[in-house]
């Protein structure tokens, strides 16, 4: 289905051309249920039912609970901004609006967090319950919001849910989306009321998604079943501090390191950077290599909230000082970088007391998540604020050995303690499963699959390990399963004023860890790192996993709050965050990861705003839009040159090769130097590392003839068996990221490399012995891989022809019947941009070119001017996939487009096309 072009520009849409836009598509829908889905469906789905969940935006309604009248004024987008006298009745109608446009997507998300999604679904959802009742968010939101959470938070909270429920009143799942109509053809599920608990499980599921390392140390562990030490450490190289700058370069962390340097302490440092953990890897053998690769696939099924299983996620974030800008204000740009989803997980409003006061608190305006009371990223009348990822190391995996029903930990056999989980399972049968947690409450994943149990049971170790005895198992040990604050740090940094305020609020930011930018109306700039940040012992850096039987590799305790590294005001006049190093590492007394994006895009943005401000430039508001933008691939800049010095035999292949003559990096979707240069970078991937990796790394399907390790297995010769990859195609390794560049730009120095050399392959593929060749055969490659894909004809070739977003409804539209998945997604879009690019439209190189993550919404703030500020979301205000918002925002953000983002009442008043009363 085309995407949804309604709204296209950012004046009002006609209401009357809207009415009949809305109603045209609606013909379509029963037309195309009635041919392609059946006369059942094309009946049971009439317009009547399609229109029946649609949230009433005009005129009046009444709200029992509310203490006083509250407006709600909706702009041309359906983006809403609400009104209202008190703090309850503020966040009583968020919950009422969000549940009109959202109320699905909400339920879905609160079904995954509490490990019930068989509820909705049925029972091939069990699998994934039993992995999220093991890890227990619920439970541990429960106990944060009866333990942890201020009186203050409940309250909001409480009002939230009676919102959510003021909507739900009455009315039957079709009633409130399109997508239980269709439920209702499979089980009788109808939705629950709303819980505070529900709302605040949300943060554990965003906590999981950007969990840091994990998942680099389950790749770490499995190289060693294919891979020598230095061979990992070649896939692993150090982060280049001399050419990528640090977040902080003027903090306050270099007082921090004198008081260490003269006390001469490193009580739980951790000052490891290296990835050895040679003790780890010594002790566990094949026990943990075989248990991780199963682990690593329960993993790769669970429903993502926000990210991509922990791979690859990033986010650009970045304030410039007045000095400047030609507002002579600070401007503040955030794209976070998350999976694509439709609905977008962002959700923006704007949440307003009529009058500020000790009553009415909030005057804020920004994106949230459907679900949450609240705003995450934004502004407010004094100050505006973003995040991205810190990546810091926050889990850490323990390979336990297992004795009758305990472990054994310092020589002595302790008890797990346990739990009993019913999962109910639509249209089947309930299933019990018990949950085991070590003494100081890690899980044991490996429950969760009854291989991991056997391969435990038989797994051998190396002689430095205990007996295998009943085997061994994976636990978890991960700051997101100790209650915390971070609901209390939302409504905190919604009404701060100020830096000192801010640092208050950001210092309640638990989980997950967040790089924190900050900007205000005084001309202030700011950055901070919050968060529960773990200590370790010298013997563990938390780069693979850790012996869980030897209590050294245990965590030494937290940083404290007031040691963790923050800048206010730098004198270079701007401070950037893209993932890269927080700190310098030989500055810093603690570890905070050994795994670091590389700052590939930090140092681009970087370089961008001293472009701008050399020899007295000023910033404006669409050049921070224009650098969101920013399509230049740096891996090409290195490899391009070398590639065009290489003397091809094959006049097809040459023709290709000046695609790249004369380009200027820019990965425009219209670009076939782009497209073809994509193709070689993926090959060079494939030929040097992927096809050398071991299976459980590589993409399912992808059969090499590797050398047999064991003698077993079906072969043709003596040596080799057919060995198959196990990930999915966008976890797969080489991803292509800027680890990856890094890997490339050292070992280019090494031109006769072992990585460099490759077999020939079919076709009469020329084999490779060192890094020319293998650059030449990987031009071939592409060559013919896109010829197949795009056709021999360069000139109809385009990078956007081959990455594409498609957007999908995360449920019924990835599993449910075809017709179902045909009326609810949308795309695709040939997009611009890349893999570690700041337009990070991000695609999987070991598992082809399709956009796998995205900016998922981007934002500019003008603090001189807050009208002036500029937002876009990936897709649209409303989860009803045939709302005039569904979808109405996608067309401008591919074309890197922004909104007018309105916030006095003055602009909101002017912006507003439908007006809602919500009266007590």
């Amino acid at each position: 289905m085309p995407p949804n072009t309604t709204a296209t520009s950012g004046d009002k849409p006609g209401k009357s051309g809207r009415k009949k836009g809305r109603k045209a598509r609606l013909i379509v829908l029963v037309l195309v249920l009635a041919i392609v889905g059946g006369i059942a469906y094309g009946a049971y789905w009439s317009i009547s039912t399609v229109r029946a969940s649609f949230p009433q935006t005009k005129g009046s309604l009444t709200l029992k609970g509310l203490s006083g009248p509250v407006t709600v004024k909706r702009d041309g987008y359906g983006i809403p901004q609400i009104y209202a006298s008190s703090d309850e009745d503020l966040f009583m109608a968020q919950g009422y609006v969000q549940a009109q446009d959202r109320f699905y997507e909400m339920d879905v998300r609160r079904h995954m967090t509490s490990g019930r999604l068989s509820e909705m679904f049925g029972k091939g959802q069990v699998k994934d319950d039993e992995f999220l009742r093991t890890l227990g968010w619920d439970r541990v939101a429960k106990e944060e919001y009866d333990t942890k959470l201020s009186d203050s938070t409940k309250k909001y909270l409480q009002a939230y849910s009676k919102g959510v429920n003021a909507y739900l009143a009455g009315k039957d799942g079709k009633d409130i989306s399109l997508e239980y109509a269709a439920l209702g053809f499979i089980n009788d599920y109808k939705p629950e009321q709303w819980t505070p608990v529900d709302s605040v499980s949300w943060l554990k599921a965003m906590a999981w998604d950007l969990r840091g390392n994990m998942d680099d140390e389950i790749d770490r562990a499995l190289m060693t079943s294919r891979l020598g030490p230095q061979q990992i450490k070649d896939l692993y190289p150090d982060y280049p501090y001399s050419r990528n700058k640090p977040i902080v370069q003027e903090g306050q962390y270099d007082e921090l390191t004198k008081t260490f340097e003269q006390s001469g302490s490193t009580s739980g440092s951790g000052t490891s950077t290296g990835t050895s953990g040679s003790s780890t890897s010594s002790t566990t053998g094949s026990a943990l290599t075989s248990q991780l690769a199963g682990l690593y696939n329960v993993l790769e099924d669970v429903p993502t909230a926000v990210g991509v299983n922990g791979q690859g996620i990033g986010s650009n974030s970045w304030v410039v000082a007045g000095k400047y800008t030609i507002t002579g204000k600070p401007l503040l740009a955030n794209d976070p970088h998350l999976s694509a989803s439709l609905p977008s997980v962002w959700y923006q409003m704007g949440l307003h007391c009529t009058t500020v006061s000790s009553k009415c608190q909030y005057d804020v305006t920004g994106y949230t998540f459907a679900g949450m009371p609240g705003v995450i990223i934004g502004h407010n009348a004094d100050i505006a604020w973003g995040m991205t990822n810190s990546g810091v190391d926050v889990t850490d995996l323990y390979l336990e050995k297992l004795s009758g029903d305990g472990y054994l930990y310092d020589g002595r056999t302790k008890p797990f303690t346990s739990r009993e989980e019913t999962i109910k399972v639509a249209g089947g049968t309930s299933k019990k499963i018990v949950v085991r947690q070590t003494a100081d409450g890690m899980p044991l994943l490996s429950d969760r699959d009854d291989e991991l149990v056997e391969v435990g049971k038989k797994a051998s170790v190396d002689t430095a390990a205990p007996d295998r005895g009943d085997g061994y198992g994976v636990a978890l040990k991960w700051t997101a399963l100790e209650p915390g604050t971070t609901m209390d740090a939302v409504f905190a940094l919604d009404k701060a004023s100020d830096w000192s305020s801010f640092r208050d609020a950001a210092a309640q930011f638990d989980v997950p860890s967040q790089n924190l930018i900050y900007a205000d109306t005084k001309n202030h700039i700011g950055y901070t790192l919050p968060g529960k940040i773990p200590t370790r012992s010298s013997a563990h850096d938390g780069s693979i996993p850790a012996p869980g039987w030897d209590s050294e590799y245990k965590w030494t305790g937290y940083i404290k709050q007031d040691e963790l590294p923050y800048e206010y005001d730098p004198k270079r006049g701007y401070i950037v965050t893209a993932n890269q190093a927080v700190v310098d590492k030989d500055k810093y007394p603690y570890t905070l990861t050994t795994d670091w994006g590389y700052g590939t895009r930090s140092q681009r943005i970087t370089d961008l705003i001293e472009s701008k401000i050399k020899d007295g430039g000023k910033i404006s508001t669409d050049d921070m839009r224009q650098m969101q933008l920013d399509n230049s691939s740096e891996i090409a800049k290195l490899l391009v040159p070398k590639l065009l010095k290489i003397n091809l035999d094959d006049k097809d292949v040459r023709e290709a090769q000046k695609l790249l003559e004369g380009w200027d990096y820019t990965q425009d979707a219209d670009s076939a130097a782009a497209a073809y240069f994509n193709a070689v970078w993926r090959n060079i991937l494939k030929l040097a590392f992927g096809n050398k990796l071991p299976k459980e790394l590589r993409v399912k399907g992808q059969c090499l003839w590797v050398e047999k390790a064991d003698g077993t297995g079906p072969v043709d010769d003596d040596t080799k068996v057919r060995e198959c990859g196990e990930r999915d195609a966008d976890q797969a390794q080489p991803d292509g990221g800027d680890r990856w560049f890094e890997v490339v730009r050292t070992l280019m120095d090494k031109p006769d490399s072992d990585w460099w050399k490759t077999p020939a392959g079919a076709g009469d593929r020329n084999k490779a012995d060192n890094m020319d060749e293998l650059f030449e055969r990987a031009m071939v490659d592409a060559r013919w891989e896109l010829t197949a894909k795009l056709g021999k004809d360069i000139d109809t070739w385009s990078w956007g022809r081959l990455h594409r977003l498609f957007l999908k409804n995360q449920t019924l539209g990835t599993d449910g019947p075809a017709i179902v998945q045909y009326v609810l997604n949308r795309g695709p879009w040939k997009l611009s941009g890349g893999e570690a690019t700041v337009n990070a439209t991000g695609w999987n190189a070991a598992g082809g070119y399709g956009v796998v993550w995205v900016p998922s919404m981007r934002m500019v703030v003008n603090l001189d001017d807050l009208d002036k500020s500029k937002w876009i979301n990936l897709t649209g205000a409303s989860g009803h996939a045939f709302s005039a918002h569904y979808t109405d925002q996608t067309g401008k953000w591919a074309d890197g487009e922004l909104l007018p983002w309105s916030f006095s009442d003055k602009a909101v008043d002017k912006s507003t096309d439908d007006t809602l009363v919500l009266k007590p």
